[in-house]
């Protein structure tokens, strides 16, 4: 049987992009008019762009365009994943020996024009088991086989786990949320004669700083249950259904109520800090933090998800935040704490299949030092 001959550059092209695709977990992406280049991207990747381009550049003027039209796409991928920095890694197989190299803004560009002789440095130093992960012994029809058969395997890997994030499950820490603050509104507004005052609901366990100080610590997740009246409690349960069954679908249902519960802490002790002599009641904080959980879950889906943050997450938050100081009686130090609490308690919980484990401890940390801060200047300062 013929042995199957290889082009050196396509060769090159497969041994490139199985490494970062199976072992820096970089995915394609398309790009539109381009001809013999594959291009990767990984947002927490050391580069959020590795671009591989077999074409031959035979002079400056060529190279420049090149990299106009490599910036061009870079902007692209940064307004469509809400990025604030990005950086590229500019990879050519076919150029002039003549050309010399000079790195632009945000782009490394680097020649390589032979596998089994890799001595670029800053190739080597950012992906120091490159040379050892390019099979480089596979040859022919063995190494089209691996290249498509691994790549296969890690896409439907991802698949699967996009699957399994996104697809409906059955809500169940939401509605009881729900249930519960309905009921406690009834037998408030039941036991307090229909006058939710701030004295009654101070003793069915409003947010007051001063009682918090004194050792009523339970105050600080009891108000999160309670509203001051029939609108209060409508908008609030209206807002943990549609944002609340979100978090519950895509970070799963312990992991929800678990956020909704730190952010509720977080917004209380925060109201303590810049509110201490208001009462303070509602789920507003808590929700407030399963906003801050969507908006971590989005960055790590950014690249699906970029045109939602941008359009729909970011502008809610910061549209509530705005009507919160404008608007006279809510309590949006309570809003900003969840917020905060939402988002670095999703860290600590970590995404499903995107979350390393160092992403994990370090958002526990820093979940612990900000609610022990918190703490410290509610009861300490």
């Amino acid at each position: 049987m013929p042995s199957i001959i290889i082009d050196k550059k396509d060769e090159m092209i497969m041994r490139l992009a199985h490494y970062f695709i199976t072992e820096q977990n970089y995915a394609p992406i398309i790009v539109n008019g381009v001809k013999d280049e594959i291009w990767l991207q990984n947002q927490d990747g050391p580069y959020k762009i590795i671009r591989i381009n077999a074409n031959y550049i035979h002079n400056n003027e060529q190279l420049d365009f090149d990299l106009i039209k490599l910036n061009n796409v870079m902007q692209q991928v940064k307004k469509k994943t809400v990025s604030f920095s990005m950086n590229a890694l500019n990879i050519l197989l076919d150029v002039n020996d003549n050309l010399k190299m000079i790195d632009s803004k945000n782009i490394n560009s680097i020649v390589i024009k032979n596998l089994n002789d890799i001595k670029e440095q800053s190739l080597t130093k950012v992906f120091p088991d490159i040379k050892n992960k390019l099979m480089l012994e596979t040859k022919g029809l063995d190494l089209i086989v691996n290249v498509t058969n691994d790549i296969n395997s890690k896409t439907e890997k991802e698949n699967k786990l996009y699957e399994k994030t996104f697809k409906r499950k059955k809500i169940v820490f939401t509605n009881a949320l729900i249930f519960i603050n309905v009921v406690i509104f009834m037998i408030t507004f039941v036991l307090s004669a229909s006058n939710l005052s701030s004295l009654n609901l101070v003793r069915f366990g409003a947010n007051f700083a001063p009682l918090v100080k004194n050792g009523e610590l339970w105050r600080l997740l009891t108000c999160a249950f309670l509203h001051g009246g029939i609108m209060h409690l409508l908008v609030n349960m209206y807002s943990l259904y549609i944002v609340g069954t979100q978090v519950e679908t895509y970070i799963g249902k312990y992991k929800f109520l678990g956020i909704y519960l730190i952010s509720a802490i977080a917004g209380s002790l925060m109201s303590c800090i810049f509110n201490p002599n208001v009462v303070s009641v509602g789920a507003s904080g808590a929700i407030f933090g399963l906003l801050g959980s969507l908006l971590y879950f989005g960055m790590h889906y950014r690249l699906y998800l970029g045109s939602v943050l941008r359009n729909q997450i970011i502008p809610i938050i910061v549209l509530n935040l705005i009507l919160g100081f404008l608007i006279p009686g809510v309590d949006n130090a309570a809003h900003i704490g969840g917020l905060v609490g939402g988002y670095l308690a999703s860290m600590a919980f970590g995404v499903e299949g995107k979350s390393t484990k160092n992403d994990i401890i370090n958002g526990a940390v820093t979940t612990i030092i900000y609610l022990v801060f918190l703490a410290y200047i509610v009861f300490f300062r």
